[in-house]
């Protein structure tokens, strides 16, 4: 699958996500923060799920009705628990994220906001 980290999400965790076959962007590797506006827009173009772990994305996916490709928010996970849990729930849940699901994980406990079909 294609992602793109946010820039909160721990740069360490690239090297697991691509091991396991994923095409990643790290937002943390670019020279300036372009804003959680842009970076969906960003994600949603390259049909990239983003990975965060900020709550903003999905108020602007679902109050401001972004277009997004999939919104994976994780919730209370320690720097080297994001890998492991992005790979458990992409490997459940990619389909949905693909479709544009809203998916918040945290340890224990997955939920999903299916895509808004508009």
């Amino acid at each position: 699958m294609n992602l793109l980290l946010d820039t909160c999400v721990w740069g360490g965790n690239i090297e697991a996500l691509v091991a396991a076959g994923h095409d990643v962007v790290w937002a943390g590797g670019w020279t300036e923060d372009p804003g959680d506006a842009e970076i969906l827009q960003l994600a949603h173009s390259e049909a990239r799920i983003l990975v965060t772990l900020d709550k903003d994305f999905g108020e602007l996916a679902v109050l401001n009705q972004q277009p997004h490709s999939g919104i994976l928010r994780l919730v209370n996970l320690s720097a080297r628990q994001q890998a492991p849990v992005c790979l458990r729930v992409l490997a459940q849940y990619g389909e949905e994220l693909q479709a544009g699901a809203l998916v918040t994980a945290e340890t224990g406990r997955v939920r999903i906001r299916p895509s808004d079909p508009r």
